[in-house]
């Protein structure tokens, strides 16, 4: 496993009508590095985003779609998402706020 850190694991937010509603729960969802793991994950939300304490993290891996062109198949790249939970005293993701 390469060595991933921790500005290198979030790649962007997930921003859809169901993470949204998830965010009055204090769920985040974020597209992060397909081979990050769950602690790897917790780390990067509670440096990058300070005040936050990481309850837990649900991850999601996709494997990229069969796509054609012509007559040649391919693959889409692979993706992994990760639904992150926090603690009730931890203070709210910033960059969330407005949308």
């Amino acid at each position: 496993m390469a060595d991933i850190k921790y500005y290198d694991v979030i790649l962007k937010p997930i921003v859809t009508e169901k993470s949204m509603t998830d965010m009055a729960e204090k769920k985040y969802t974020f597209s992060v590095h397909p081979s990050a793991t769950k602690s790897q994950v917790k780390e990067a939300v509670e440096k990058m985003f300070e005040g936050t304490k990481v309850e837990k993290v649900n991850t999601m891996n996709y494997q990229g779609k069969e796509k054609r062109r012509g007559m040649v198949y391919g693959r889409t790249a692979k993706t992994k998402k990760a639904i992150v939970k926090l603690t009730e005293d931890s203070a709210d993701i910033e960059i969330f706020q407005g949308l």
